[in-house]
């Protein structure tokens, strides 16, 4: 897939673990580590604003575009 989700460096960039994050943005764990693994198929934009919201950061700075070769 060529979107990538960067959230392990963001996450590693604010010393935040997994679980830190859920309890701040609301979102199960399970769900913010199939984000993590790139197994995602979609995100919603509230859960994206909550994420950047507390990891102070941009969406461009978690969601990534890589062109398939």
């Amino acid at each position: 897939m060529p979107i990538i989700v960067n959230l392990d460096v963001m996450l590693a960039k604010r010393k935040m673990t997994l679980s830190q994050l859920s309890e701040q943005v609301d979102v199960t764990i399970a769900n913010l580590s199939v984000l993590k693994t790139n197994k995602a198929r979609a995100v919603r934009f509230s859960t994206l604003e909550a994420i950047c919201k507390a990891l102070k950061c941009q969406p461009g700075d978690i969601l990534e575009y890589i062109e398939e070769e």
